[in-house]
C-alpha cells in the first residue's frame, strides 16, 4: 500500500489560466492532487529541465513581467 506524504498548508498560491490548465491536464493524467504535483514538479526540477532552459525562462519572465524588489516572494 503506498504511503501518504503529508504536505504541510503553506500559503494560498495564484496562476494564470494557461498554468492552471497545465496543472489540470497533468492531474488528468497522473491522479495526483495540484499540491502533489507541484511539490514533483519542484523537488524533481533538476532532474526534469535544463539548466540553460530554465535560467532562460526565469530571465524572460523577469524581461517581460519583472520581479519583486530584492528577489522577495513575499
Amino acid at each position: 500500500m503506498p504511503r501518504r506524504l503529508p504536505l504541510p498548508v503553506r500559503r494560498q498560491m495564484n496562476l494564470t489560466e494557461a498554468a492552471y490548465d497545465r496543472l489540470s491536464a497533468l492531474n488528468a493524467t497522473y491522479g495526483l492532487g495540484n499540491n502533489y504535483l507541484l511539490v514533483v514538479l519542484l523537488e524533481k526540477l533538476d532532474e526534469i529541465a535544463e539548466p540553460e532552459k530554465l535560467d532562460r525562462a526565469f530571465r524572460d519572465f523577469i524581461a517581460e513581467y519583472g520581479s519583486p524588489a530584492g528577489g522577495s516572494t513575499s
